[in-house]
């Protein structure tokens, strides 16, 4: 498909382990309508948030650099925190002309709004157990007491919402039920969300929270440092075909999937090159 013609853009590449990363390619539209962003979703290893470590370091790098190679971003935003704090490091490190943007817990953010010294972060099991997120907390919330709650379901709770299926609030209640349990003092009053998925499903997190409690969505934020890092890259032509929406395995529900995309400004679910070209659903 032929996209419209633009007199010169930024050629962006997000990457997330399923949809969760749409809710940035969604403000960085917002905020840049004629960014040309490719998309791509490792959907044949979702959740990364229970995959092994050394597991997903490999299969990231070896995605990003065939990303790379066919596609040409002039950056990259790793649009999921766990491959954030697992391998933006070594990203960076194979690639130093290439800025890459990673979605890190909000620590920092909740550490500034917090009234009462007590904050949280909602993430996946691999992100709460990396020393990465003691050594966050260590440098900007030294004096604020972090509860730090794994939610292993909820990723999921946010892809079957996305794709307009009925979840049960129960279940999300039962996902983020650890985080208030350990609130004995009832103080808690800003949490972070540190999985991408988890702007899907914020509506409900609100619902189902108390009152006091102020939930921290680092979409825009991320988007933002996004454009001001491409300030210093050139404009490129705009391709003469649309950017797309890749997944390297079909995802569940894929028609359901496929009537969201061109709300992000995709139409079509493609499958990575590696996998048939004939598994392919158009518009």
């Amino acid at each position: 498909m032929t996209g419209p013609a633009h007199s010169g853009t930024h050629h962006l590449l997000a990457f997330d382990s399923g949809i969760g990363g749409l809710g940035i390619v969604r403000a960085l539209r917002t905020l840049n309508p004629a960014l040309a962003i490719e998309y791509l979703a490792d959907t044949a290893v979702f959740p990364y948030g229970e995959q092994d470590d050394a597991f997903l370091v490999e299969r990231v790098l070896t995605l990003i650099s065939e990303a790379i190679s066919r596609l040409r971003p002039q950056a990259v935003v790793i649009a999921c925190n766990t491959a954030s704090t697992l391998a933006l490091d070594a990203l960076r490190a194979a690639w130093p002309e290439i800025p890459f943007i990673g979605c890190v817990p909000p620590i920092r953010w909740a550490a500034r709004l917090t009234r009462s010294h007590v904050i949280g972060l909602l993430a996946t099991r691999a992100t709460i157990r990396r020393p990465y997120l003691n050594r966050l907390h260590a440098l900007y919330a030294p004096d604020c007491t972090l509860i730090a709650h794994a939610a292993p379901g909820l990723a999921a709770c946010a892809e079957h919402l996305f794709r307009g299926e009925d979840v049960p609030p129960s279940a999300i209640q039962r996902e983020i039920a650890g985080l208030f349990d350990r609130d004995t003092t009832g103080k808690l009053d800003a949490v972070g969300l540190g999985c991408t998925h988890y702007t899907f499903v914020l509506e409900q997190l609100r619902a189902l929270s108390p009152p006091r409690i102020t939930w921290l969505d680092p979409a825009n934020a991320v988007a933002r440092h996004t454009l001001t890092l491409l300030q210093n890259q050139p404009e490129v032509t705009s391709p003469s075909v649309q950017p797309r929406a890749w997944f390297t395995s079909m995802p569940p529900e894929a028609e359901a999937l496929r009537r969201k995309l061109p709300d992000f400004g995709f139409d079509e679910i493609t499958l990575w090159p590696s996998l048939p070209a004939s598994q392919k659903i158009t518009a």
